[in-house]
């Protein structure tokens, strides 16, 4: 089904990847399709400046589109005309909506004042989400956290995000300055889902089907975004299905676990890619696999310090060689936030 309409109308939870910058890119989605995959796919955030041009990697996601379900386009930034200027180009493309990044927690971002940087200026977002509404003709979404440093303005946000009738609101419940070192702050998603007269997505720590559960019970969203959990675990979104119907869920085993690596290894590797550099850009997705895989942190220590293909499976094959089960859940590694975070601009 590739119809935005159907889908939120679907009294199921609906279910997102969240886009992610330097991950979720044609390739990556491909390999979520092959394992369930969500509802809606939101492509990495196209930048958006004045002489800015549309990413012809990021462009292809929506272009040759391979999963089925509908693509979303994320905008990032604060320039009027060029934003404007950016979705009619976008909208000459099959996208399903169009979603402005409110919440992207780099410093180089919010030192732009674009991403979650914007949220430090509640009349400007105003006076974007103004002209965008103008401008969309199609789905209008928007991606957001629940404040710069404070949640105080989330108050002030809420009734401007109503204003403009915006189609779906994505809420990370965290600040842009805690980034993704404290709880979730899900009572302020509920208050969205609450008051907002459209649907609210829930956004952060979401890495099981339990846990999926227990959001959507305590926020009353319309549905959830998934990021890391996702890359750690991609039968996440089977997983959630299974459990809302009330059906046995699937657990991997340490070889299916290893299948999948596998499969990631060779689906994101760009073509004519060296060996080293191919091999470091796999640990980026194993800081978010190795939290799931064993309690010391012994895995992703020796990871992080292979340098060739067969090294790397290697010391897979030694962690998950096995018919055991693998629940996928997070351990407590003690990593610092930067160990965990790379690549993902939510």
């Amino acid at each position: 089904m590739n119809d935005f309409d159907s889908i939120l109308k679907n009294p199921e939870p609906l279910l997102a990847l969240a886009p992610m910058q330097d991950v979720t890119d044609l390739p990556f989605w491909k390999l979520m399709t092959r394992y369930g995959g969500p509802d809606i796919y939101y492509t990495e955030y196209f930048r958006v400046h004045p002489t800015s041009n549309l990413e012809k990697w990021i462009l292809e996601s929506i272009t040759k589109n391979p999963t089925g379900k509908p693509a979303i386009a994320q905008m990032i930034g604060n320039d009027i005309p060029a934003l404007v200027r950016t979705v009619k180009q976008l909208q000459r493309h099959p996208v399903a909506a169009i979603d402005l990044n409110l919440g992207c927690p780099a410093p180089v971002v919010y030192r732009k004042c674009a991403g979650g940087g914007l949220l430090r200026e509640p009349k400007r977002v105003d006076s974007i989400l103004g002209a965008l509404r103008d401008a969309i003709t199609t789905k209008f979404t928007v991606k957001t956290r629940i404040g710069f440093d404070s949640p105080e303005v989330f108050e002030e946000l809420l009734p401007i995000f109503a204003k403009h009738k915006i189609d779906l609101l994505t809420v990370h419940g965290r600040t842009v300055k805690e980034m993704y070192r404290s709880e979730v702050h899900y009572d302020y998603i509920a208050r969205a889902a609450a008051t907002l007269p459209f649907p609210v997505l829930a956004n952060g720590n979401i890495y099981s089907a339990a846990k999926a559960e227990e959001v959507l019970r305590i926020t009353g969203a319309r549905g959830l975004m998934i990021g890391r959990g996702a890359i750690r675990n991609p039968w996440l979104f089977q997983q959630i299905r299974q459990h809302q119907r009330g059906e046995a869920r699937f657990i991997p085993t340490g070889r299916d676990v290893l299948s999948y690596l596998r499969d990631l290894f060779e689906t994101v590797r760009p073509p004519q890619i060296k060996e080293l550099a191919h091999v470091q850009k796999m640990k980026k997705y194993m800081n978010y696999v190795g939290m799931g895989l064993e309690p010391t942190g012994k895995f992703l220590h020796e990871i992080r310090r292979v340098t060739t293909e067969t090294a790397f499976f290697q010391l897979c094959e030694q962690f998950l060689d096995h018919d055991e089960p693998m629940p996928l859940e997070p351990f407590d590694l003690g990593l610092k936030e930067t160990d965990v975070m790379a690549g993902e601009h939510l």
